[in-house]
């Protein structure tokens, strides 16, 4: 047997003796329904809302406490949907409000929250408000809504400063003015079509507020918000020192553009916004934000009391498979985020990653198989750890990326902004195959004819959901066990961590009084840390043994 390593022995979390009154998000597993993925109801191709309601029963069985819905607004659907037309009614394609309001009355029914997912950085080009403001001059109070600019140069054909877009190119782009000549820039940090709003000017914060309670009023429980650490931009817009960063990795880290200090104002706007629905009816509405920031301890300032209820902390999902990178990540995330009284907000994958039984196999000898095994144990890790829990579809299946879809399908717009297929998410996106054995797999009622938005695969039979329903073994039951043991077990969900000793390549813990949870990130079996046959196991576990690429949960007394 490998020596043990040792840990400290500290208690990480929040203790539950000094949470007076439990807060339903606080240890929520939340499913994202990317919607037009999901189910199509028309026999378009696309999925809809109809087609979510349908579902509702499904996720129900699966366990999960709510549902978080990707934009399903007007939109010209250049970034699918996070280009918004219209932020207070339903695109023709997914349905209308009338459809809308029968999802929410089935979700209450079935006990199921509600988020909407809102994007107050930027809005559609063809929004009502950036029309008007192409039709006006330059220092109009239209234009004022929008952070328009003279260009530099001779006849200012240079953008106002050197930032880069977000999906590839200059942020900004240059507008032909009334008379024919060509004018001012506008600043996008994702896509031309994307034009960012001014958040200086009152006027936005104004209707984001008339926005947040149309929704409200409607009955939602909540809002995923995009781009959370975004809407402020630095006043006198200055060049970057390195304009290269944010197009090289994608993340927001031109802190020029991100994390200025007045966003927080913002969300202490929202928070009292959702607390005085709360104080009418008793219901809790949840914020939780896109947050994209250097560190933990800057990711700890926007879930103060006072501000969000949560943020994702993505930094789980892009950690490598290695259990000293995760006991740092997880410890990192309770000291800093948990210390502000909050809960940490997990997620392993979303609409803008590589699926994680692909990422987690990419490196892999044995390829897909272990990725999938490392796929199972990291589930069964993040719905061990105190706090919240994020689901993205497709998830409970087991579902790879899919890598190799034609250039002429692919409708990201990072592919067509750079040329390059690198980080485009299309692959995460196909939809979901429900039955059968060829395509569309059960996902639409147009019938086998129809062809979905994106193609899917012929090996998406393996991972239907009819199949995984009747085999035991699938993630999807897994997935079931995790959250009904989540829902029964006092241990689980809030609450404190600690840390065990383990062998080198294993990450082991406990929670609460006794419920222990290990991983082995290993290849080779090691000695499991209590004795006897676990309560629930990502892959066959015998008593006494942790297979490698496997996490298990025990009850022992610790």
């Amino acid at each position: 047997m490998q020596a043990l390593r040792r840990h400290d022995r500290q208690v990480l979390g929040v203790s539950l003796q000094h949470v007076r009154t439990h807060h339903w998000w606080r240890d929520a597993v939340i499913y994202q329904v990317y919607v037009r993925s999901f189910l199509d109801s028309t026999g378009d191709g696309i999925g809809d809302l109809a087609g979510v309601r349908a579902g509702l029963p499904y996720l129900k069985k699966l366990g999960v406490d709510g549902i978080w819905l990707s934009p399903f607004f007007p939109s010209p659907q250049h970034d699918h949907g996070y280009d918004v037309a219209d932020y207070c009614d339903v695109d023709p394609v997914f349905g209308d409000l009338a459809e809308f309001d029968l999802l929410m009355a089935a979700a209450r029914r079935l006990g199921i929250k509600v988020l909407l997912d809102i994007v107050p950085n930027h809005c559609s080009s063809e929004h009502a408000w950036f029309r008007e403001a192409l039709a006006a001059e330059p220092g109009s109070e239209a234009r004022a809504r929008f952070h328009f600019a003279e260009g530099r140069g001779v006849d200012g054909e240079e953008p106002p400063n050197n930032w880069h877009a977000m999906f590839g190119g200059p942020a900004w782009s240059r507008v032909t003015e009334a008379d024919g000549r060509p004018g001012q820039w506008y600043l996008h940090m994702f896509t031309p079509e994307q034009p960012d709003w001014n958040w200086r000017n009152p006027e936005i914060a104004a209707e984001f507020d008339r926005v947040l309670r149309f929704w409200l009023d409607r009955g939602v429980d909540g809002f995923r918000i995009d781009v959370a650490a975004g809407l402020y931009k630095h006043p006198e817009l200055p060049d970057s020192d390195d304009p290269e960063a944010d197009y090289r990795t994608r993340d927001a880290i031109n802190q020029l553009a991100w994390n200025q200090p007045e966003v927080h104002d913002v969300w202490r706007h929202w928070r009292a916004v959702c607390e005085e629905y709360t104080a009418r009816d008793g219901r809790e509405r949840l914020l939780v934000g896109e947050v994209s920031v250097p560190t933990a301890r800057e990711h700890a300032e926007y879930v103060r009391s006072d501000e969000l209820h949560q943020a994702f902390f993505f930094d789980l999902l892009r950690t490598p498979w290695d259990a000293d990178a995760f006991r740092k990540v997880v410890s990192e995330a309770m000291a800093d985020i948990a210390g502000t009284g909050s809960t940490v907000t997990w997620v392993l994958n979303n609409h803008d990653q590589v699926r994680t039984v692909t990422r987690y196999g990419e490196a892999a000898p044995e390829g897909s198989g272990l990725g999938a095994a490392r796929a199972r144990a990291a589930a069964l890790l993040m719905l061990a750890l105190p706090g919240a829990a994020y689901v993205y579809q497709g998830e409970e299946l087991g579902l790879p990326e899919v890598v190799d879809l034609p250039d002429d399908v692919l409708t990201d717009p990072i592919f067509h902004r750079t040329g390059s297929r690198m980080h485009v998410r299309d692959g995460c996106r196909v939809p979901l195959p429900w039955s059968g054995q060829a395509s569309p797999f059960g996902f639409t009622t147009g019938g086998d004819g129809v062809r979905t938005w994106l193609p899917q695969p012929e090996w998406f039979a393996e991972y239907a959901t009819e199949r995984a329903l009747a085999d035991t073994r699938s993630f999807w039951h897994m997935y079931r066990d995790a959250l009904q043991l989540r829902g029964s077990l006092p241990q689980l969900g809030e609450g404190t961590l600690r840390w065990l000793d383990s062998e080198p390549d294993v990450l082991a813990f406990v929670r609460g009084d006794g419920l222990v949870c290990a991983v082995n990130f290993g290849t080779a079996p090691a000695t499991a840390p209590v004795p006897g046959t676990p309560l629930l196991a990502s892959g066959p576990c015998p008593a006494g043994e942790l297979p490698g690429a496997t996490a298990a949960w025990w009850l022992a007394d610790l």
